[in-house]
């Protein structure tokens, strides 16, 4: 199974023949242009979008009818898509669990907002519990640091967790670490950092934070791909 970065907080997972893509921001993310990753050549049989927000879901409906990929997100943003012409979606919401076959997805609690293009509602914003491949990731989309993530490891033994570090708009480090220990990840994956004014970080200075908690932060360049 293959992670790939791909900027601001969208990134792949890839295992077998699949492919699954989370919150794509590309085309309006200066910092993946300068990288070289080409919104065109992206592909996606599924696309997960943690909640509305743009520089989540910019890039979904052009993704989603390129690849004829499935969209799973909360039933808003489901509602939404299709009014946008998009034609295969799989609504959730925050507790609920779904086998797509080759994996399974567990929707939890994050806190954060959530509104689409057009001003409406985007639903409750989510984050995912990723089964597949023999592996459990934990993909906290934006969200504060919060109690719900104690919960963690009654539902996943965590092989990772791709939590964001940028502060500001969600937990910045010292709470990503407070995170993983309540989600129980000894390795941790950051997102969701350096792409704005708003939420640059000190990377040393958290690859220490992590370090010191007896956790391994990586920090994976844009185009970079790691192993889960």
């Amino acid at each position: 199974m293959n992670f790939t970065f791909l900027g601001h907080a969208c990134f792949t997972i890839e295992f077998g023949a699949k492919t699954l893509l989370f919150d794509p921001f590309i085309s309006g993310n200066p910092m993946a242009k300068e990288h070289g990753i080409d919104v065109d050549r992206i592909q996606a049989d599924y696309i997960l979008i943690s909640h509305a927000h743009a520089d989540h879901l910019l890039d979904a409906v052009s993704i989603a009818k390129r690849c004829d990929a499935t969209v799973v997100c909360s039933y808003e943003v489901h509602e939404w898509l299709l009014k946008q012409g998009v034609a295969k979606t799989h609504p959730m919401n925050i507790g609920g669990r779904w086998n797509f076959g080759d994996f399974s997805v567990k929707c939890v609690v994050a806190h954060h907002s959530s509104g689409l293009p057009d001003g409406s509602y985007g639903g409750s914003p989510m984050g995912f519990l990723v089964f597949a491949d023999n592996k459990q990731i934990y993909y906290s989309g934006d969200t504060s640091l919060t109690l719900d993530m104690q919960l963690i490891p009654r539902w996943a033994t965590l092989d990772c967790a791709i939590l964001p570090l940028g502060d500001n708009f969600t937990m910045g480090v010292s709470d990503a670490v407070l995170a993983a220990e309540f989600a129980g990840a000894k390795r941790v994956i950051g997102v969701h950092y350096d792409t704005f004014g708003y939420i640059v970080i000190d990377k040393e200075g958290a690859l220490q934070q992590f370090n010191d908690a007896g956790i391994v932060l990586e920090l994976p360049k844009i185009g970079g791909t790691v192993t889960l």
